[in-house]
């Protein structure tokens, strides 16, 4: 195949003999321009501005950003509902990122087990270049990703992979989607421009419309705020749909320091009414797990009794609860909030 180029036209002449010619104006040749790399409408003049001016026009911009996220709640709660089924089934739950993108979905994955009480190995945290242990953070790891086919090469069908990008064209996050997309995971794709690459290799794409930064380019600033806020609703939703979350308490966290034993204590009491040293005893008695304590304190005859009642309720306290006292014929007045999703 003979190539004859010109800066408007491109003419291939095929082997066949057939002569097809593209009509290209030059600019249309180049990649468009990412959001997250255009002008903010007011960084002209930025730095010649008095600082306050400077500061509120940074905080709007962050509240600019939070706003955004509540365009993608369909898509949110939807994914939220995959991550749950992939932790139900146990599954695994993949944080794939780099940049500012991997210290978001880092900082969410972390709290998982501490506030959730996740199993460890159910949570993965895979950032280009790795988590940093200093200040420094290199840019060329996120084009690096000889890493992943071993990273992700046992993915399965129960998993679901979380791909965080500013751009949604990262070389790092790409791969994995692909990766994913290939074992037929689940694939939860985050990004701040709607015409992200990430998004044709996900079963969900969460578009986040922010703003160009005010910082030009610097996504640890609006898009970052946004990325945090779908990562909160994400494994927030994840939680209430395991069951993991009552009345807004925490009833599956790890307690495993002073400040959150005296937190659980104070749930078991809040929820059934129990004095504080009956909800220390249950919480004892029940090695830590509030729900089993909570079931303890309301009247379950034995661990064995209260853990059978969770089962049958798929891990979510209030009908749980509401089975106990229904059985031991006691009325309690949290009944009252009969409706609320636990």
């Amino acid at each position: 195949m003979a190539l004859l180029t010109h800066p408007l036209i491109l003419i291939n002449i095929w082997t066949n003999g057939i002569i097809k010619v593209l009509y290209r104006k030059f600019t249309e040749d180049r990649v468009p321009e990412a959001t997250t790399e255009k002008l903010h409408n007011l960084a002209s003049g930025l730095d010649s501005r008095p600082s306050e001016d400077i500061a509120a026009i940074l905080i709007d911009g962050q509240v600019s950003a939070a706003q955004a996220t509540s365009t993608a709640k369909e898509v949110i709660t939807a994914a939220a509902y995959d991550m749950a089924n992939s932790i139900r089934t146990d599954g695994a739950l993949y944080y794939v990122a780099a940049g500012s993108s991997g210290l978001m979905a880092a900082a969410d994955a972390m709290e998982l087990g501490g506030t959730f009480g996740i199993p460890e190995h159910q949570v993965q945290i895979l950032m280009a270049g790795g988590i940093p242990t200093s200040a420094h953070m290199p840019g060329d790891t996120e084009d690096a990703t000889a890493s992943l086919a071993t990273d992700l090469a046992k993915l399965s069908k129960k998993d679901t992979i979380i791909v965080v990008s500013a751009s949604g064209s990262t070389p790092f996050t790409l791969e994995a989607a692909r990766l994913g997309k290939e074992a037929g995971t689940t694939v939860i794709a985050i990004a701040n421009n709607p015409d992200a690459p990430l998004f044709a290799l996900s079963k969900h794409a969460i578009y986040l419309p922010t703003a160009p930064e005010v910082v030009s380019g610097s996504t640890r600033m609006g898009a970052g705020t946004a990325q945090k806020i779908a990562l909160n609703a994400l494994s927030t939703l994840m939680a209430l749909n395991l069951g993991h979350i009552y009345d807004g308490m925490m009833v599956n966290l790890r307690a495993d320091n002073i400040k959150l034993r005296d937190r659980a204590e104070r749930m078991v009491a809040t929820i059934t009414g129990a004095s504080d040293g009956d909800a220390a005893g249950a919480l004892k008695t029940a090695d830590g797990n509030i729900k089993t304590a909570c079931l303890l304190a309301a009247g379950a005859s034995s661990i064995e009794h209260a853990i059978s009642l969770l089962e049958n309720a798929r891990g979510h306290l209030r009908p749980a609860l509401e089975q106990i006292w229904a059985e031991t014929r006691k009325n309690k007045p949290f009944l009252q909030t009969e409706g609320k999703a636990s």
